[in-house]
Order: C-alpha cells, then structure tokens, then sequence
C-alpha cells in the first residue's frame, strides 16, 4: 500500500521538479498552489534551494564526465535505438 503524501509536500516537491525541469510556467504553478496549500516562504525559497543545490551539484558531475571523454561519440553511436536516443 502506498503512502499518502499531504497536498503540501506534494506541491514543495513539484516546485523543486519545475526549478530542475528549467520548467517557469511549471514553477509559478507549483508555487501558487504551495501556497494556496499552506506553504510559506521559507518553505518555497527551501525547495527552490534545494532543488538549485541538486542541479548544481547534476550539473558539474556532467561537465567532469564531459571533460573526461576526450572525444564526443559518433554520430553513428547516438539514436536509432542506441545511446541516448537523441536522434543525432
């Protein structure tokens, strides 16, 4: 049985996904019904500091695996079933 997670929580957790999803609309969504739900600012600005630091930290991950290729990968790697799928 799964746990119910209060319209709050649901909503502080949207506002971090919209602010990782580079999503503006997503985010002044999220944050009027967080607060529409009870949220405050604390809380709003501490999910939006949140999800920052998770993306931050996504971020220079990506830039050291980046750096550590040496090469991008052929055209021939990426798409058609294979790689990322990013159609390259």
């Amino acid at each position: 049985q799964l746990m119910k997670i209060a319209t709050l929580t649901k909503e502080l957790i949207a506002v971090g996904a919209s602010i990782t999803a580079n999503c503006q609309p997503c985010l002044q969504y999220h944050v009027a019904k967080a607060r529409e739900s009870g949220a405050d600012e604390e809380e709003i600005t501490m999910a939006i500091a949140v999800a920052k630091a998770v993306g931050k930290g996504a971020a220079a991950r990506m830039d050291d695996f980046a750096a550590g290729l040496g090469a991008a990968p052929a055209a021939a790697e990426c798409g058609a079933g294979r790689g990322c799928g990013c159609g390259a």
